[in-house]
């Protein structure tokens, strides 16, 4: 039967990042939108900053005025809405606290990755704001994703083995947001992250790949989270499948100039 034309098209869910842009394509804004694409839901952006980088690291970054965020934010969400909110590079205090001010007036479920440096070890984040970042950006998440390098900065708390993991997360927990993902893929052995609410435990492991093209993997798997969210599953769940699919785009990961190359976000689709 043919379809008819002049039936309305369903709006998929929407989901807004706010974040940074990377000039190689792998990590950043430009990643958030490939996974939403990817999943099934509409990627809108709010800019933060702009670096400039490739497969050997950040060369530079250059953060955007607190006004032209505010904008974006007032653009999107006063004509469109959303339907969950991704976090990633905020740069300073001033973009920090804006941020944090937005979601905290939302009612969309919001997943915080605390950015503080790159794959290859560059700051991108204002020794200043990591305290605008616990006190303002942490309580207004509904989930927070810091790597371990991410824990110690926030928290003092360094975590050496997966034992360790429920000391980090009841420390990220205690600064207020609803759930924790303690990201242990740094640790030896196979990766094992922790969530955590303050009461319930979630355990997820995956295999390991012997794939050094892993640029992108932060960014990908908060985004993933956020669109599961969006599309309507709780958050265990959320990241339970967020999970699966940055397992999977590490596996398909794939060179790209001299350094470190990005996780493929359409791996399904190859």
């Amino acid at each position: 039967m043919q379809q008819n034309a002049s039936a309305p098209r369903q709006t998929p869910p929407l989901v807004l990042t706010i974040a940074g842009s990377d000039s190689g394509g792998g990590a950043g804004i430009q990643a958030d939108l490939k996974t939403m694409l990817a999943l099934g839901v509409h990627g809108m952006s709010v800019i933060a900053a702009v670096t400039a980088q490739n497969s050997l690291g950040v060369q530079g970054y250059w953060e955007l005025p607190v006004e032209a965020v505010r904008a974006q934010l007032d653009s999107v969400l006063s004509d469109i809405g959303v339907h969950a909110i991704k976090t990633g590079m905020l740069a300073s205090t001033a973009l920090v606290e804006t941020v944090a001010e937005a979601l905290a007036a939302s009612d969309a479920p919001s997943v915080v990755d605390p950015v503080g440096v790159s794959k290859h070890g560059d700051s991108l984040l204002a020794p200043g704001a990591v305290d605008a970042v616990r006190t303002a950006l942490l309580p207004a998440a509904t989930v927070v994703t810091p790597n371990l390098y991410e824990v110690e900065q926030l928290t003092g708390v360094k975590v050496v083995d997966e034992a360790d993991l429920r000391e980090a997360a009841e420390a990220v927990k205690a600064l207020g947001p609803r759930w924790v993902l303690i990201k242990g893929g740094h640790l030896p052995g196979e990766p094992a992250d922790l969530l955590f609410d303050g009461e319930r435990e979630h355990r997820f492991t995956a295999p390991r790949h012997d794939n050094r093209h892993t640029h992108g993997t932060g960014c990908t798997l908060a985004s993933a989270i956020a669109s599961q969210l969006a599309l309507g599953d709780d958050v265990p769940t959320a990241v339970g499948k967020a999970k699966e699919y940055v397992t999977g785009a590490i596996a398909a990961g794939f060179p790209l100039g001299a350094g470190i190359g990005p996780v493929d976000h359409g791996w399904r689709l190859r």
